[in-house]
């Protein structure tokens, strides 16, 4: 029984060491406000033969109007269909399950685009969230380009960092129920959850004391770099970087919880 007693306080201590190494680890929310999403981009261009082609993060995908399932580069089967001249349902399937409903509703003027969305949750309700895009580019109607201008949800993503060995990290998307098991070792390690296509991969890395890099990808093909670093006070946590195909950067800013 002692040796018990002494095995467990062990454990415990080498647990609370790694936590203490790890200033990012903890539970982290979105703080939409303090986060910065301008710079991204989403282009829908109207090719020949009635095919539309969408594109954000340097990847593309086609598809027609029509109610039918195309594949994504997600992972994701996906299907669009016109409600009106200036509204469209965006359905987005994993292995037959519905993971995110979206309505596209062009303004008036044709100068900007709104997106409300509904995607699945882990506990199985939806969160909401609202994305207005502003027209770069393009026109009439869908087609040109879009730049991100306003993000609402009403429901604010939530990650969980923890230890994980002595090193390693598990890395949590709550709301969705993403769960990645990796370690600091240059290797590539599986994400799994209901929303997530077979394929998608991490590579993490430390970057000085309070922070570390993540290089995202699906099939072994590299598709984002972030960089996560804790604050000096480690009240915040900001995520910076973006899509390898694109210039777009991102600054997404989490409070701890």
């Amino acid at each position: 029984m002692q040796f018990r007693k002494q095995a467990s306080l062990i454990c415990v201590l080498a647990a609370l060491a790694a936590a203490a190494d790890l200033p990012y680890a903890g539970k982290w929310k979105l703080n939409i406000a303090k986060s910065d999403f301008g710079e991204t981009t989403v282009t829908y261009a109207q090719l020949a033969g009635g095919e539309m082609q969408a594109t954000s993060d340097g990847l593309s995908y086609k598809f027609k109007m029509d109610g039918k399932d195309y594949p994504d580069p997600y992972g994701d089967m996906v299907s669009w269909k016109a409600l009106d001249a200036s509204t469209w349902q965006v359905t987005s399937k994993l292995n037959g399950k519905m993971i995110d409903s979206d309505t596209l509703k062009l303004s008036a003027d044709g100068t900007s685009l709104t997106v409300n969305s509904k995607a699945s949750n882990a506990s199985g309700g939806t969160t909401d969230s609202t994305t207005v895009f502003q027209r770069v580019s393009g026109g009439p109607g869908l087609a040109g380009k879009w730049k991100t201008k306003n993000y609402q949800s009403s429901s604010p993503t939530t990650m969980e960092l923890a230890p994980s060995g002595t090193d390693g990290l598990t890395f949590k998307i709550v709301d969705e129920g993403v769960v990645c098991e990796a370690k600091f070792d240059g290797a590539d390690h599986s994400c799994t959850g209901p929303t997530v296509a077979a394929g998608w991969t991490i590579v993490i890395a430390k970057a000085g004391a309070r922070a570390f890099d993540m290089t995202t990808k699906r099939n072994g093909q590299t598709l984002y770099k972030t960089t996560y670093t804790a604050s000096a006070d480690g009240k915040t946590l900001t995520e910076s970087g973006g899509a390898t195909g694109v210039a777009e950067k991102i600054k997404i800013v989490y409070d701890r919880q």
